[in-house]
């Protein structure tokens, strides 16, 4: 068997949380159980890391100090990491044990918050212990605080080795509805590198200016295709212009923010250009889609004035008569 004790305090010599996992320690090694501890403010730099070391052990132990509010932020980290990177299969099989030792207000809810997240891990909580210990003197003066510690590692050993079942939490319920893992295809190493990036302000910088880079590159691109695509409707505006007595009128049509299509009718006759004239009796402006409906006829000037896909500034009526201009329906 073997217990992994992962330690999340500030290994200060009289904090009382070392001085309980050490007697744990000594119970457990005299059971013959093999306890690898890990103190996490030493392995800072690589906790990301560490939810790896659980695929050895049969059971953890989860051990913190209150110092100020909560459980520390290498404990959170530890946590956080097991979310993000842990096997979930894995850790369904594991026992966890909460020691929480706190010098100020707050152990039952640091013990409350290791058993509810591991539970959410979808892991096995048992029976921990927590205090309020000012200095780890009052422990080891103690016999009868000695003996609740002993017990209680005595008792992860028992549930461990006997595999003892335990009731359904909701917190697993809630899980399964509400909390999802985002799948990461980067590497917890990567993860941390990409972090380091994100916060160095020049490579940020050099970044953005890549990214803009690219972006007037493509749109520039992409500008020239639709060009391209937009020179065949000046040929399907002629192809369909049927003149019609007493209508007239120059008409601006904005493609998608691309070069204006003008369409002047006077007397009967049509001039259609991509560019721009002085004066213009409406201006519509619409989209490429839009556009490539209305002259395959799926699609008329007025309806896509009605539906939103077309705006117009000028007369109504003057849009209207697009449709019977250019008959692209029938």
């Amino acid at each position: 068997m073997q217990i992994n004790i992962y330690y999340g305090g500030r290994g200060l010599m009289d904090d009382p949380t070392l001085f309980c996992v050490g007697k744990m320690q000594e119970v457990l090694e005299d059971l013959r159980v093999t306890v690898e501890t890990y103190h996490l403010y030493e392995l800072k730099n690589s906790i990301t890391t560490l939810p790896q070391t659980l695929k050895n052990a049969d059971g953890i132990i989860l051990a913190t100090t209150v110092e100020w509010h909560g459980i520390g932020g290498y404990m959170q980290q530890f946590l956080d990491a097991c979310w993000l990177y842990g096997d979930k299969e894995l850790i369904s099989r594991l026992y966890m044990c909460p020691v929480v030792m706190a010098t100020t207000y707050g152990e039952r809810e640091g013990n409350l918050h290791l058993s509810e997240a591991w539970e959410i891990l979808g892991g096995i909580p048992c029976s921990g212990v927590c205090g309020y210990i000012l200095d780890s003197t009052v422990l080891e003066n103690n016999s009868d605080y000695i003996n609740i510690i002993e017990r209680t590692a005595e008792g992860l050993y028992r549930t461990v080795n006997q595999h003892l079942p335990s009731l359904p939490a909701s917190n697993h319920a809630v899980k399964q509805k509400v909390s999802f893992t985002k799948n990461i295809d980067l590497t917890p190493q990567e993860s941390e590198q990409l972090s380091q990036y994100a916060s160095d302000e020049i490579y940020v910088a050099q970044q953005k200016e890549d990214i803009q880079e690219l972006t007037t590159f493509f749109r520039d691109l992409m500008n020239t295709e639709e060009e391209d695509d937009d020179s065949r409707f000046v040929n399907d505006l002629r192809n369909r212009f049927t003149p019609q007595a007493g209508m007239g009128g120059n008409y601006r049509i904005v493609i998608s923010s691309g070069v204006p299509l003008t369409i002047s009718v006077k007397d009967g006759k049509l001039d259609c250009f991509y560019g721009d004239i002085d004066k213009y009796d409406v201006e519509v402006e619409t989209t490429y889609d839009c556009m490539n409906e209305i002259v395959s006829g799926r699609m008329t000037f007025q309806r896509a004035f009605m539906s939103g896909e077309m705006t117009l500034r000028g007369e109504f009526m003057m849009l209207r008569n697009l449709d019977i201009l250019f008959p692209f329906g029938i």
